[in-house]
């Protein structure tokens, strides 16, 4: 079957996104697998169902796959690709009810220039389990941002980080794995940041990774609100409004076509 797609990135985290009508109805987990495949496939580091029907408290709903066919609950820069996507055929829309499986989550939309978005979006109150962890050896603080994460602070990324966040991601402690990052603070309102995502590896970007590492550094005394996140990608922002922190940050549509699957609905 054919497979219609969209490829957005939220700072050069990009995902492959397809209306719910249009994507197979058994198999998802092996066609998520394919598509984001970047040798036999389109190339992402998720793939995205975005179901249009309106519900109690929401526009849109989303369900998100990663590259190795799991499923998390919830992608800050894939929920901001899913609202360029439906801002793209709303043009006169500013405010985005999303549902994801860590519950709704509000966007709204700053600017726009061509296919260029820039979103403001509410993640929450991300949850301090353990503020001083032992993980893998190192100083980690876990914390539930939706999903969970551990970050890990450092004061330099020459050492091989890579295989230190795939250990902690599936290290025994995480009964459903963990997504990782690797912070090194700049100054008292910026932090750098690498990030190893559950199910997808290296990630230039994350926005629940991002959330998770500033809740961490804001928990530790490491930085004082609002926050600057420097990724291998470009820069993300974060501000504190009661309880919640708020994400500001790009989605740019980049290309659309059609995924040949051997998957059948």
């Amino acid at each position: 079957m054919k497979i219609p797609f969209y490829k957005l990135h939220g700072d050069k985290n990009d995902f492959l996104l397809t209306y719910q009508e249009d994507a197979p109805t058994k198999l998802l987990e092996e066609a998520a697998v394919a598509i984001c495949d970047r040798y036999t496939g389109v190339g992402a580091d998720g793939w995205m169902l975005v179901d249009r029907t309106p519900g109690d408290g929401f526009d849109a709903s989303i369900r998100l796959f990663n590259s190795d066919g799991s499923e998390p609950e919830l992608s800050g820069n894939g929920t901001r690709c899913a609202g360029a996507l439906l801002a793209s055929v709303s043009p006169d829309q500013k405010e985005f009810r999303i549902r994801t499986g860590a519950g709704i989550k509000h966007l709204r939309l700053l600017s726009v220039t061509g296919t260029h978005y820039e979103f403001e979006m509410n993640m929450g109150s991300p949850r301090v389990v353990e503020l001083h962890a032992t993980v893998q050896g190192r100083d980690a603080v876990i914390v539930d941002a939706g999903n969970p994460q551990c970050a890990m602070p450092v004061t330099d990324f020459d050492f091989d980080w890579l295989a230190v966040g795939a250990a902690t991601e599936r290290d025994p402690r995480f009964s459903n794995r963990t997504n990782v990052s690797f912070i090194r603070p700049l100054d008292a309102n910026t932090i750098e940041v690498r990030f190893w995502e559950r199910g997808a590896g290296q990630t230039n970007s994350s926005g629940t990774g991002s959330t998770g590492a500033v809740a961490a550094a804001l928990a530790r005394d490491m930085v004082v609100d609002p926050v600057t996140v420097r990724t291998p990608a470009g820069i993300l922002k974060l501000r504190r409004e009661s309880t919640s922190l708020l994400l500001t940050g790009p989605a740019e549509l980049t290309a659309e076509g059609f995924y040949y699957s051997s998957i059948h609905a």
